[in-house]
């Protein structure tokens, strides 16, 4: 039965990007050699949550941020297979595309979606260029992963909305430009009800960012505050009242990309360079398996890139790879600790780099949808609640 399941629900399909694929991969190659000798071993891992805004534009430059929008918006035009192999380029890499990642993945095509011509022509083509930086605004404080918990509540007045609340947990807003926020604008509902998503300027007057400094030391997230912003009518995205549906809409950009599996990658390069050709027992046996599992976690996110290509909607399959690709990502770290001796360690980059992970890989399955959300999704899918 399991295997007959696993056939209805994962059968993989051909990644074929069209275009020149290996002149593609070499593009992204030179602008990384043009910019990763400034990039430390921290840097590397985890890349697509650390920040390098000058190599932010610099993809700008080259055409390779809003490939798949269209020109008059700033973009190439060109397939979402084409995306995930620059993608896939930049993690391999570790290079640290904090900076552009959620204007590129989910804000952008949010606007093309449901944003009103002010907004796209407003925003859009500085989010191509690698200049303007948007954050999500949907965690609140005391809600966990209860996204429906929204109590940021806009006002509409004859002068625009007027916001008061607070978000949390916001990736990179200290480096952002704008965010992309989930409000209540009908006080009298509740739940996912009279929720409406705002395009806000973070440097609007009534806006405070305050830093959330994370175990590693770090600076990503940050707490949001706003206090009677007054924001134009028009910043409205979509329509008022549909927040919710919205929402989920942007979400499903984010769950069975090549992040969900090589957010650590660079700590297995490292691995690899640091045990030789010829490495001993256990850890040829731990790169052997460490290389299986990336290779069948690739060839899952291909195939579901390539549903989302042919215009299907895998959300079954992207929940699949978000929580298998989560569970791999944190447990390779250990893995590794439990297998390297000291002799390893003492090289310097590898030790920095595993630990730096394992301090980190706790929250990776906590971005994007906890495994006990995703596991509802594919439980609900394949109708076993």
């Amino acid at each position: 039965m399991g295997d007959s399941v696993t056939m209805q629900i994962f059968p993989i399909r051909a990644f074929d990007p069209p275009g020149d694929v290996t002149c593609l991969r070499e593009q992204v190659r030179e602008i990384i050699r043009q910019h990763d000798h400034r990039w430390t071993p921290e840097e590397r891992c985890n890349p697509w949550l650390k920040c390098d805004a000058g190599f932010s534009r610099a993809l700008g430059d080259a055409g390779l941020l809003g490939l798949t929008w269209p020109r008059q918006y700033g973009g190439q035009e060109r397939s979402v297979l084409e995306r995930y192999v620059v993608l896939e380029e930049l993690l391999a890499h570790g290079a640290p595309c904090g900076c552009h990642w959620i204007a590129d993945r989910q804000t952008g095509p949010l606007l093309l979606r449901y944003g009103n011509e002010l907004l796209r022509e407003k925003y859009l083509p500085g989010m191509a260029r690698g200049e303007v930086f948007a954050c999500i605004g949907l965690s609140e404080p005391n809600a966990g992963s209860d996204l429906a918990s929204v109590r940021s509540q806009a006002r509409r007045t004859p002068d625009g909305w007027v916001l008061n609340g607070q978000k949390i947990w916001t990736s990179n807003a200290h480096e952002c430009q704008a965010m992309l926020t989930l409000v209540r604008t009908d006080p009298a509902s509740e739940r996912q009800a009279g929720l409406s998503q705002l395009m806000i300027d973070l440097d609007l007057p009534g806006v405070t960012i305050r830093p959330i400094i994370d175990m590693t030391g770090e600076h990503h997230f940050n707490e949001v505050f706003f206090d009677d912003v007054l924001i134009p009518l028009d910043s409205l995205v979509g329509a008022e009242g549909e927040g919710w549906k919205q929402a989920m809409a942007e979400l499903a950009y984010e769950r069975s990309g090549p992040e969900r599996y090589l957010s650590t990658y660079m700590l297995f390069v490292q691995l690899v360079d640091a045990i030789g050709a010829d490495p001993p027992e256990p850890l040829a046996g731990l790169t052997g398996r460490l290389a299986a599992e990336i290779w069948t976690l690739r060839q899952m996110s291909m195939s579901t890139a390539a549903k989302l290509a042919a215009g299907e909607d895998p959300v079954i399959e992207a929940s699949i790879v978000k929580d298998l690709g989560n569970a791999f990502e944190q447990a390779m770290p250990r893995m590794i600790q439990s297998s390297v001796d000291a002799d390893l360690l003492e090289r310097g980059t590898l030790e920095r780099m595993l630990t730096h992970v394992l301090v980190a890989s706790p929250s990776f399955s906590l971005r994007g949808g906890t495994p006990e959300v995703l596991r509802g999704i594919i439980a609900k899918g394949l109708g076993l609640r």
